[in-house]
């Protein structure tokens, strides 16, 4: 099985180191790292240190290039990259998949797989969702911060068995579940993320602090209530309690904690805000749904973002 890594960030130097270092001389299993920069070359040179909470590795590649070469077929193409790079970074793949190659996007958002399948016509698109806090300590060098580590993969139209990819996910120690009902999983996370990402930003203040400010908090529930209802609208099946099941996850966060759009708006980087307030608002738009929290939101940072 060819595999290949694009997005050797915090999410995919943690999956991905996992599955480099357990499938080390693996006649069987081939994996590549799809990176630039010097991160690459740290990694070409001396391999990806991987800092997790049980343990330090090194992790070893078959191959670590910034670009797949054109004729080389993919089995497994896992997506970890950030939303703004998905469809240039589909594109690189464009001669290295057919109808066998599965793609897992492990992105935020909710309409990852749809933006895949315009670019990679032949493969068979899985969406994903993973519950990590990693970063990029260094070049070379990726420390998990936190999280369950879980990684949900699936389909909802896909009518084959994808149990053998959750398998060798498996057998690299990674916590891997294959699910039909994926886009409830990631649906169930974007309600958390998304009005949280969105408020953070909005008010430039943590999530003890939003929550602890009763305007900040107003408009953090406004934003849940009308996301929730585009999921209600997409006919996502969601739990009943998931509004205050997704304020009950904010304090499990510590007090000073920011959301990486946050951060992202603080160091003036490229944003991730079309696919939080920037998807709700052009997704009422299109259906005529009502989201003036979301409308207000968006008008401030789209005038913010990079």
């Amino acid at each position: 099985m060819k595999i290949a890594i694009i997005g050797v960030g915090g999410v995919g130097g943690y999956f991905g180191g996992k599955l480099a270092m357990h499938y080390a001389n693996n006649k069987d299993v081939d994996v590549t790292f799809i990176a630039r920069g010097k991160h690459l070359k740290e990694i070409q040179n001396n391999g990806l240190k991987v800092i997790t909470q049980q343990g330090t590795f090194i992790a070893k590649p078959d191959k670590a290039i910034d670009n797949p070469v054109s004729g080389s077929i993919f089995d497994l193409i896992i997506f970890c990259v950030k939303s703004y790079d998905l469809e240039d970074s589909a594109k690189l793949f464009k001669n290295c998949v057919n109808e066998q190659t599965v793609a897992i996007t492990v992105l935020n958002g909710v309409n990852n797989t749809e933006r895949l399948k315009r670019v990679l016509l032949d493969a068979q698109i899985l969406n994903g969702c993973v519950y990590i806090s990693a970063f990029v300590k260094e070049p070379g060098i990726v420390c998990q911060a936190g999280g369950t580590c879980k990684f949900f993969f699936g389909s909802d139209t896909e009518k084959k068995n994808y149990i053998k990819i959750e398998q060798v996910l498996k057998d690299a120690g990674i916590a891997a579940e294959y699910r039909k009902d994926i886009k409830e999983i990631v649906w169930e996370k974007y309600l958390f993320v998304s009005p949280l990402a969105s408020a953070t930003s909005f008010y430039q203040k943590t999530f003890g602090e939003i929550m602890e400010d009763e305007q900040c908090k107003n408009l953090l529930q406004g934003l849940l209530k009308e996301t929730e209802g585009v999921a209600k609208f997409q006919k996502v099946n969601l739990p009943k309690d998931i509004f205050q099941k997704s304020l009950d996850k904010i304090a499990l966060f510590p007090y000073d904690t920011k959301s990486s759009l946050q951060m992202d708006f603080e160091k003036k980087k490229n944003t991730e805000l079309d696919i939080f307030a920037g998807y709700i608002v052009n997704f009422a738009k299109e259906h005529e749904l009502d989201v003036p929290v979301h409308e207000k939101v968006y008008n401030v940072l789209s005038g913010k973002a990079k």
